[in-house]
């Protein structure tokens, strides 16, 4: 249950991260800001995340982990309640600065917890269990999101992940047990990590990959309807299947990158370079759109266990510090696929943007080729 907990806490971190992917047309609108600027939503919160992760963790110093989950929930809620109200553009910039401070801190936290919930042989199930709460996300989050701002408004898909948010952090405090810190984890620490040649590795590509899908992802619906000519009520249901095909690819990875991390991250980035970039050709209809997107959905599903498996293995010693690493790194990626993504999307065109998440997934998988690897994908 305390897994279960942790899963439905990164559910929520990146569901609130991720929710203005599909409302970025009715936020611009109301917001009088263009598609490209809207885009900076998520831009903001990655960059917040990726400088909040590893600062953090130092500064958490002896502090319970359950009592510091708890805390991150209490700002998350705060943060989207404040996006729900924003009258206007810097009003959203602030809430989605402490929706990036909570999701940084929690996704640190959660991302090495299953090792110390449950016994020795299930820590790579459990590992998988809590990164579902990424894919599951992308099933319900995102979507749900798209929908109820169809059905209601944006505002109001924000007020709902702000309350789930509140009931996320009841559920902490309720099923998880007493975490004291492992370790005292110092900055200087974390930053040694770079110093390991897999690590370095595990992180290039963690940055490449998902770089190269928010380029893409953030404005997938304004590409659906240029290219694809969906409606917006179709958007949620395309978004549905992605992210179907997102769980799917989230627990198959799992399995497969405690076996072969080096294996699984190659065949991972060679489907997504070539998916993103056939959109603009071959989704030129409804159909074959949801076709490219459940096969995006199913290879970038398994990112983010298949990339934190890599990492543990590489540094099995300082759990709390390499994965304060990789969410660093992580929402860095994101706000930086998101910033590149807006200046494409503005500067060239929106279905350009393809293009270029397709080039960035190419070279994470020649840098998965040619880097250090862990000696096992075993945590």
């Amino acid at each position: 249950m305390g897994v279960a907990a942790v899963a439905s806490a990164t559910f929520t971190v990146v569901t609130s991260e991720m929710l203005p992917v599909g409302l970025l047309t009715p936020i611009g609108d109301a917001l009088q800001v263009t598609e490209g600027t809207a885009g900076l939503t998520l831009t903001i919160t990655g960059l917040v995340g990726a400088v909040s992760a590893p600062l953090l963790t130092p500064l958490l110093g002896r502090f319970d982990r359950r009592t510091v989950l708890c805390a991150l929930m209490a700002v998350l809620t705060a943060g989207n309640l404040l996006a729900a109200w924003s009258p206007h553009f810097a009003v959203m910039v602030a809430a989605r600065v402490l929706v990036g401070v909570g999701m940084g801190g929690v996704w640190a936290i959660a991302a090495g917890l299953a090792v110390r919930l449950v016994p020795p042989k299930s820590v790579g199930p459990a590992t998988s269990l809590v990164f579902s709460g990424i894919a599951v996300a992308s099933v319900l989050g995102v979507p749900a999101g798209t929908y109820i701002g169809e059905l209601a408004d944006w505002r109001t898909a924000f007020v709902t992940v702000g309350v789930l948010a509140l009931v996320v952090l009841v559920a902490l405090a309720a099923l998880l047990p007493r975490l004291p810190a492992e370790q005292d984890v110092r900055l200087g620490g974390v930053l040694r990590l770079f110093g390991s040649p897999r690590v370095r590795t595990g992180l290039a590509v963690v940055a490449l990959l998902v770089t190269g899908h928010f380029a893409a992802y953030t404005y997938v619906r304004p590409v659906l309807e240029e290219v694809s000519g969906a409606s917006a009520g179709m958007i949620g249901t395309l978004l549905l299947v992605y992210g179907l095909a997102g769980v799917a690819g989230n627990f198959a990875s799992g399995a497969g990158a405690g076996r072969s991390p080096r294996g699984t991250l190659l065949a991972i980035s060679a489907v997504l370079a070539a998916t993103v970039a056939l959109m603009p050709l071959l989704g030129g209809s409804v159909l074959s759109a949801g076709v490219l997107l459940a096969v995006w959905g199913l290879s970038y599903g398994g990112v983010s266990v298949s990339t934190q498996t890599w990492l543990l293995a590489s540094a099995p010693q300082a759990r709390e510090g390499v994965s304060a690493l990789f969410v660093g790194v992580f929402n860095g990626a994101i706000a930086l696929g998101a910033l590149l993504g807006g200046l494409t999307a503005d500067g060239i065109d929106v279905t350009a943007v393809m293009w270029l998440g397709g080039g960035l997934a190419a070279a994470a998988l020649l840098v998965t080729a040619l880097g250090k690897s862990p000696d096992s994908g075993r945590l």
